[in-house]
């Protein structure tokens, strides 16, 4: 389980400071979610499309990111178009699927894409602690690093304790099945794993307390805006400023 898979490189992207990247992505992801017009929305996949470009990632493992995003949005193509009240398309058995479903369902896909594609390029290429000073050097609350700082570091050990469980089912025969013992032995599972995460929270939190932590992570690091940071951050202000413009003004 690795979270930082694509924050080594040397891209522009990679090299670019990490508080222009996170504003950046701030205001694409605000300005794409509410955005439903076709030419605002396939600006937003040129400019990912662009990103990722430019951020020279893997299409593989981009690729497969991807496809848990769009698993979920599958399931809104199953049920959205024939609940979505509007103009009847076609027919299957009693559902009737309506153009403005589909054209709905649609922008959600495109927009889901377009926001995890610009986050990847934007936010993946930076490691997690560096993404975590940015945020403090932009007044993030600390409280909420802290638990980005801490999820981070603990997704990994609770993976391994999970594959330990799953280990000692299996030693003990267990098969999965549709059946209420399958059920109930899933359900002990996760029962076990969160007792688990509350007992290894709790000696985390006395050993820090032991060692002095007084609920302050101290910055030892700071950025600098260089000429690029500052060049960058205007191109993409001024390509979403225009995506904006797309979306509100030119066409109204």
């Amino acid at each position: 389980m690795h979270i930082d898979n694509f924050a080594s490189g040397d891209s522009l992207l990679h090299r670019l400071d990490p508080r222009v990247k996170i504003i950046a992505a701030m205001f694409f992801s605000v300005i794409v979610a509410v955005a439903d017009r076709p030419l605002c929305l396939a600006a937003a996949i040129c400019f990912s499309l662009a990103l990722l470009l430019i951020a020279r990632l893997s299409i593989r493992e981009v690729l497969l990111r991807l496809l848990a995003v769009n698993a979920f949005i599958f399931f809104l193509w199953l049920f959205l178009p024939f609940t979505y009240g509007g103009e009847k398309l076609f027919s299957l058995g009693p559902l009737t699927a309506t153009r403005e479903g589909i054209i709905y369902v649609f922008q959600i896909t495109v927009k889901s894409n377009a926001i995890v594609v610009a986050l990847i390029a934007l936010l993946g290429t930076t490691p997690i602690i560096t993404l975590g000073h940015a945020l403090g050097h932009l007044r993030v609350p600390s409280k909420l690093i802290h638990l980005l700082f801490f999820t981070v570091r603990y997704l990994q050990v609770l993976h391994l304790e999970y594959d330990r469980l799953r280990a000692a089912m299996r030693i003990r025969a267990f098969r999965p099945g549709t059946n209420l013992h399958t059920y109930r032995s899933l359900a002990y599972l996760i029962g076990m794993l969160l007792v688990k995460s509350f007992d290894r929270a709790e000696r985390i939190r006395k050993a820090m307390l032991c060692r002095g932590f007084h609920g302050e992570f101290y910055l030892l690091s700071h950025f600098e805006l260089e000429r690029i940071d500052l060049v960058m951050f205007l191109i993409m202000m001024v390509v979403v400023g225009g995506m904006a413009s797309l979306q509100w003004i030119i066409l109204k």
